[in-house]
């Protein structure tokens, strides 16, 4: 269980890291010419799509996950709310 309660975290982490970045630190590199906006959170987004990517792993094995369960998990990671969504599903689980 400890595994599907770190996967909601960083969802929620991730999910808000990925808004972030498309939604407040692109059009401030764009629109005002603040590059470090995108470094800055690019990297903070890196580090946490990684820990939810192996948060994924590690709940598919230790919650003996579907592997289509899994691959749901990661693909809502590369849509802008999809990790918000993703959680929902597994509190309602």
């Amino acid at each position: 269980m400890a595994s599907t309660s770190r996967l909601r975290a960083l969802a929620y982490l991730e999910g808000a890291s990925f808004l972030l970045l498309v939604f407040i630190a692109m059009p401030l590199k764009y629109w005002v010419g603040w590059p470090l906006a995108v470094r800055v959170v690019g990297m903070a987004h890196g580090f946490l799509f990684l820990a939810y990517a192996f948060a994924i792993v590690s709940a598919v094995i230790e919650e003996q996950w579907s592997l289509r369960t899994g691959v749901i998990a990661f693909v809502a990671s590369l849509l802008p709310f999809g990790p918000f969504v993703f959680e929902a599903r597994l509190r309602v689980r």
